[in-house]
């Protein structure tokens, strides 16, 4: 390893210090790392792609502040040069690397010692681009993983499994209608590591055999502030994935990235990982799991305070004065709640129907909900009515690994059917799971491939799965396209109707003075709901004077009586009387198939009986009052 020739004095001068990493100033690049006091450290630059270090240039003496250091390299060509730091004897990747040289193949081993940080090219024109602010509200989210989304043979994408093939199925995004989009980890994380870390014996199966690929991204190391190569199609997946967003942005969705924090992991660079990637990435939101990050700091952040921050919980009263609400909700509760209680209401089980009516009105004042009816841990929605117990089998942990509590029911029989009668409950269920989702209050959220009936055989756990267990096959079958095209019918009524998208919590009470509560309980008797035990059916009458989403669609929509009836037999229940001599219509029925589920707005069919109606088993139906 050459050293540095000290009389070349101009070369180098004492750093400008703009926080940690790298940055580029003209024609210079401006070295910064921490230090532990004391400890020598060099800058190591590699000509790109050499094993060897070509120069050692040592930092004592430059710029200093505290246990940071800094020194700047005038006229660097950043494009012919990687970089490494020799701190106390050991070569150290940078943690604050904007681009990681050496994972460029995905599930290839390399050894953490072979990694070189690389330099960041100029800045990206944005053409004015700038995150979209949703309210939280008028979100739908969709859930999905970077490679798993497009590497599948059917995805009909040019760049399979890259930010740049996720950038061709945004039309797809679109025509769906959702505007959210929710990534698993897309920074640099180890896929394969070495056996000889501690903490990555975990990825080592049963039988002693090679590591297992963690194709999640989960990793307890990580380069938070680089993208992952991987994932590109090009050489530079900083261009790629910006593109990604930029093109997101002009069909109005957002982008929120997951990031996965050990315990242990310092609230510095946790605050500026994610300062990071919402000021160099425009990104809308961020995931990330409170007992590795400080979600509190993050939440008072004055430059967070229009970017969505999604974890398990809040403290609340340590986050805003007391009573205070925000103008714009950014934070929001992200768990398995509404997944547990509306699964077991979908199920029939008993003594669900409290918790899935709180659930379905919930939306507090000072931050939003996350819903979700399946995940990427879990079983998909396919899985949930296909299976009752998990086939983990393919993970090599003997069918150990993976929740034992899934609240799923495969409708008669274990796995993929030909029973016709059997076929058509699965999916009269997962008609009746994504009503659950999208009638209800707050944010819902779509796992990826749930829309076109995507199973992975009963696998609960695929955080191993490299393949076509996890890749979204994309099919074009009688029962994918059925299913798609009832999704996107109930987004867009959803969407239609701000009545199931309020901007305030409901309340249950007639504070308008107007005659009807926000929202009331029904069932075989009028204003009188059955909440015993073995109650598995309710009638939910939404008042349409209450909206208050908006000063154009502000008291503007109409009644709607939504009877959930998740019972093995069939149910009546009383209508209550609407106003101005309207009449009830039947506008989704679940019992119908596909997208003929939802009737087309004007052509409803009136009920003939305006006092009662009578709802089949495992059904749920909605009615409009016009």
């Amino acid at each position: 390893m050459k050293k540095w020739d000290k009389n070349i004095q101009h070369d180098i001068k004492e750093g400008i210090l703009q926080g940690q990493g790298v940055r580029k100033l003209g024609e210079d690049i401006c070295f910064t790392v921490a230090v532990p006091d004391k400890k020598a450290c060099s800058l190591l630059l590699y000509k790109k792609g050499r094993k060897e270090a070509e120069a050692a240039i040592p930092m004592e003496g430059t710029g200093q502040y505290g246990d940071l250091r800094s020194l700047l390299v005038k006229g660097l060509p950043a494009d012919r040069y990687e970089y490494n730091y020799e701190i106390d004897g050991q070569v150290v990747t940078d943690p604050y690397a904007c681009r990681i040289a050496g994972r460029e193949s995905f599930g290839k081993a390399v050894k953490e010692e072979e990694l070189r940080g690389r330099i960041c090219p100029g800045a990206f024109d944005w053409e004015g681009d700038r995150p979209l602010r949703l309210p939280c509200e008028e979100v739908v989210a969709y859930a999905a993983h970077v490679r798993g989304f497009t590497k599948h043979s059917t995805s009909k994408v040019k760049a399979k499994g890259t930010f740049a093939g996720l950038k061709e199925k945004i039309p797809y995004l679109k025509e769906l209608g959702i505007n959210q989009l929710e990534l698993m980890p897309v920074y640099e994380f180890s896929e394969l590591a070495s056996m000889d870390n501690p903490e990555l014996k975990k990825y080592a199966p049963l039988d002693g055999g090679e590591p297992r690929i963690n194709y999640w991204g989960y990793s307890p190391k990580a380069y938070y502030f680089a993208p992952k190569a991987s994932y590109a199609a090009s050489d530079n997946p900083v261009q790629e994935l910006k593109e990604l967003i930029k093109e997101l942005h002009r069909n109005g969705i957002e982008l929120v990235l997951e990031f996965y924090f050990p315990k242990g992991t310092k609230a510095s660079l946790v605050l500026n990982c994610i300062r990071y990637w919402v000021v160099e990435y425009h990104i809308d939101g961020v995931h990330i799991n409170r007992d590795g990050a400080p979600v509190e700091a993050l939440a008072q952040d004055p430059l967070l305070s229009h970017t969505k921050i999604f974890s398990e919980s809040f403290a609340l009263d340590e986050i805003y004065e007391e009573k205070a609400v925000p103008a714009f909700r950014n934070l929001a509760e992200y768990n398995d709640g509404f997944m547990l209680d509306g699964r077991r209401f979908l199920k029939g089980d008993e003594g669900r129907l409290t918790a899935f009516t709180w659930r379905a009105r919930r939306s507090p004042a000072r931050h939003g909900v996350i819903n979700y009816m399946a995940n990427h841990n879990g079983f998909t929605l396919m899985d949930l009515v296909s299976y009752d117990e998990k086939h983990n089998e393919a993970n090599g942990e003997a069918n150990r690994d993976g929740s034992n509590v899934n609240y799923s029911w495969n409708c008669g029989e274990e796995g993929p059917s030909r029973k016709k009668r059997l076929l058509k409950l699965r999916m009269q269920q997962l008609r009746n799971a994504f009503a659950i989702l999208l009638l209800s209050q707050g944010t819902p959220l779509i796992y990826a491939g749930d829309e076109r009936g995507n199973s992975q055989s009963g696998n609960n756990n695929a955080w191993c799965q490299d393949n076509e267990i996890s890749w979204i096959p994309w099919k074009t079958g009688k029962t994918e396209t059925g299913l798609l095209a009832y999704v996107k019918g109930l987004i867009a009524f959803r969407k239609a109707h701000p009545v199931f998208r309020q901007s305030r919590e409901l309340q249950m009470t007639d504070y308008l003075s107007c005659g009807y509560p926000d929202v009331s309980y029904h069932g075989k008797q009028a204003w009188f709901a059955d909440f015993e035990n073995y109650s598995r059916s309710v009638g939910i009458l939404y008042a349409g004077s209450y909206v208050e989403a908006g000063t154009e669609e502000k008291g503007k929509d109409d009644f709607f009586y939504v009877a959930y009836n998740m019972h093995w037999m069939p149910h009546e229940y009383a209508l209550p009387g609407l106003p101005e001599e309207a009449l009830w219509r039947v506008a989704v029925d679940t019992g119908i198939e596909g997208a003929d589920s939802i009737y087309q707005e004007g052509q409803e069919p009136v009920l003939e009986d305006q006092r009662m109606i009578t709802v089949p088993e495992r059904t749920i139906m909605v009615l409009i009052g016009k």
